[in-house]
């Protein structure tokens, strides 16, 4: 069953504090519903959405399934595709940041294909809020 407590956000804040540092990112965690660690991304130098929204824009299958660009400045990451949808650093950092949130004993044994889900915690990472967009800094 998924649990994340305020211990094993403290070994993720440690684990996680040189990377926001390394790509000039501030971000916060928090804990949602005992069970998900949350990254939110307030600033850096670092332009998610443009990137996003090149690669997508750039991208075959995106297009046809009707992709419109992302004009709010805010996004929430697909934990299980951010591989598709970003390049460059904005990849290097969200590979980087996701190794460091699941470092506190993450695990997935889940098996959809017979409705057995077991997973340490889950992972979310959000940039911006809906109500406070993420500011580029240059």
């Amino acid at each position: 069953m998924a649990y994340m407590n305020q211990e094993r956000k403290a070994k993720i804040t440690k684990a996680l504090k040189p990377v926001l540092a390394k790509y000039k990112v501030k971000g916060s965690l928090s804990v949602r519903n005992h069970s998900t660690i949350m990254l939110t991304l307030k600033s850096g130098a670092i332009d998610f959405i443009g990137n996003s929204n090149r690669v997508c824009g750039n991208n075959h299958y995106q297009v046809a399934r009707g992709f419109k660009p992302n004009t709010s400045g805010y996004d929430q990451i697909n934990p299980y595709w951010f591989h598709e949808h970003y390049d460059g650093d904005a990849k290097d950092f969200l590979t980087e940041a996701m190794n460091a949130l699941k470092s506190a004993d993450w695990y997935d044994e889940s098996n959809a294909m017979i409705d057995y889900f077991n997973i340490a915690y889950y992972v979310d990472i959000n940039i911006g809020k809906w109500y406070k967009p993420y500011i580029l800094e240059k």
